[in-house]
């Protein structure tokens, strides 16, 4: 899937013609020209022209992000709005885009399989079973008949005991206790649309004492929305009215931005006006004519440029800016009337989820590609203290690591191409359904929906499948141990007592059928309500 993010083919410029080449054939320093909707072949500066460049699928921002001369594209990015020329820096292993699928076969080659505790009991107890029933045999066999009347030959009787032994010992329980919690307690997490990657990840996230959130498109809905509609002292237009012209300017536009405008308009019941002379201007904003009233809709830097004095306004964009939203002035004529702000709006039950984790006794971080002021802003609001901002998909990955190093069992949950490194570095890897397929595919736990109360869910539920997995193993081996010196005939000499093997064969039966009936009663696992 990541190697089918790159474009197979691109338009270079050779000789004062535009050819259109396979990107194997792309050579260093050549001039390749990107038209809007196109993926970039490959990395380079861009060398003539401007746009605005969707990084998502790579760095995690949500917002587009304005590129003009001297600036560094990444391949497999999308080019959104403007034409420009790029000259090849990096081809084929060197590119970002070849490095994140190195990360990820790198990370996930180096994961080492866990040794089930019943494999471990069971290289010790099946020998020393076996020596056992061995000296049980000698013992009765030799000296048998000192003890008191056998009710058969020594040999015989010698030999039923080994029998007994050997079949009341045997490790079926021991066998059992693992993959049947395994079993049920993956089926309960596909009801509850929780898909785990087998034994591993289950065991795995039970030990988990960190959890790492990427914010964009997993802690957020990665759709800006609008949240302020502000009017400048002195204003002539009201909030509606303002709305309505921001709009009608952006509608033509594709900038998530624009569109997250567009919708607010709709949302609020409100008619867009006719516009003229519309023109965007990338890294800045767009302008237009609405009812012959010259309309600007942009940044701080749009206003700049157009001379329009933006002071009335100057604290507030501060203040708004510092909460982590992205603020766009609008002006009539030259005259500042008000500010719309968007914001990634925070998706359902986030805060919720990170206090249950919280609660859970695990640490919480956020790791993202986004600009420092915005990832703080979300921290604050969901009270998370350990903040890693403005970071690309490896240095995601080394974040991990880094925890990791210092001895810590680290979940990454995200929803990205960009996340799929960190996915597969950490302790238990956690994609949202909603994501991408490399995110899934990188992962040991897959959550169906975009819900993050499985997060916490999946953890509990590991919890209650390895209780469940102890609880059969100590059943288990507190039969054999139980019934081992029974089945030796400690007690005939005393009580008469014998254990004869149809007897063990029933008892290592039941023994079974306790570990299967133990492991079921997960199937009335329900989580925490929160």
């Amino acid at each position: 899937k990541l190697m089918g993010l790159q474009p197979k083919t691109a338009h270079v410029e050779r000789d004062g013609k535009e050819l259109e080449i396979s990107v194997d054939d792309l050579v260093m320093g050549d001039i390749v020209l990107v038209r809007p909707g196109e993926k970039i072949p490959v990395d380079g500066i861009l060398t003539n022209g401007q746009s605005s460049i969707d990084e998502s699928m790579l760095t995690g921002e949500s917002v587009p992000v304005e590129k003009k001369s001297g600036d560094e594209v990444i391949g497999a990015s999308i080019n959104k709005t403007g034409f420009f020329k790029m000259q090849v820096t990096r081809m084929g292993k060197d590119t970002l885009l070849a490095q994140i699928i190195h990360l990820v076969e790198q990370a996930q080659g180096s994961k080492a399989p866990v040794q089930r505790l019943a494999d471990k009991i069971a290289a010790i107890f099946v020998p020393v079973v076996i020596a056992l029933a061995l000296l049980a045999f000698a013992f009765w066999w030799g000296f048998g008949d000192s003890l008191g009347p056998l009710p058969t030959s020594p040999f015989l009787f010698a030999l039923m005991i080994f029998i007994s032994v050997m079949i009341i010992a045997c490790p079926c329980a021991l066998g059992l206790a693992t993959p049947t919690a395994i079993m049920v307690g993956t089926g309960k997490g596909a009801e509850m649309g929780i898909l785990i990657k087998g034994g591993e990840a289950l065991e795995q996230a039970e030990k988990l004492d960190t959890i790492v959130f990427d914010k964009t498109g997993t802690l957020t809905s990665g759709k800006p929305e609008v949240a302020d509609v502000l009017l400048s002292p002195g204003a002539v237009l009201d909030t509606d009215n303002l709305l309505v012209l921001a709009g009608s300017l952006e509608k033509n536009s594709e900038h998530p931005l624009a569109q997250a405008v567009v919708s607010e308009v709709k949302k609020r019941g409100l008619r867009f006006k006719a516009l003229a002379d519309f023109e965007a201007l990338p890294g800045f904003g767009v302008q237009g004519t609405i009812e012959d009233k010259n309309i600007f809709l942009g940044n701080m830097k749009l206003m700049e440029e157009k001379k329009i004095d933006f002071s009335r306004v100057r604290d507030d964009l501060e203040k708004l800016t510092g909460q982590g939203k992205t603020p766009m002035i609008l002006s009539v004529d030259g005259n500042v009337e008000g500010i719309i702000t968007t914001i990634d709006a925070l998706k359902p039950y986030a805060k919720e989820t990170v206090h249950h984790l919280k609660m859970m006794g695990l640490k919480v971080m956020m790791v993202t590609g986004d600009n420092r002021k915005t990832a703080q802003a979300v921290a604050r609001k969901l009270e998370i203290d350990d903040v890693v901002a403005e970071v690309l998909p490896a240095q995601k990955r080394d974040e991990i690591m880094k925890q990791v190093a210092q001895g810590r069992k680290v979940a990454m949950v995200g929803d990205g191409i960009n996340d799929a490194p960190a996915l597969a570095e950490s302790t238990v890897g956690i994609a949202l359904g909603s994501g991408t397929d490399v995110a899934m595919e990188a992962s040991d736990i897959t959550l169906v929906t975009s819900d993050l109360r499985a997060v916490p869910q999946a953890i509990e539920l590991s919890r209650k499948t390895l209780a469940k997995i102890r609880q059969n193993l100590f059943w288990a081996f507190f039969y054999n141990v139980l019934g081992i010196p029974i089945a030796a005939g400690l007690l005939y000499p005393f009580y008469g007592v014998l254990l004869k093997p149809v007897f063990a064969a029933v008892a290592m039966s039941l023994s079974s059928v306790s570990v299967v009936g133990n492991s079921l009663l997960l199937k009335r696992f329900s989580p925490s309500k929160f």
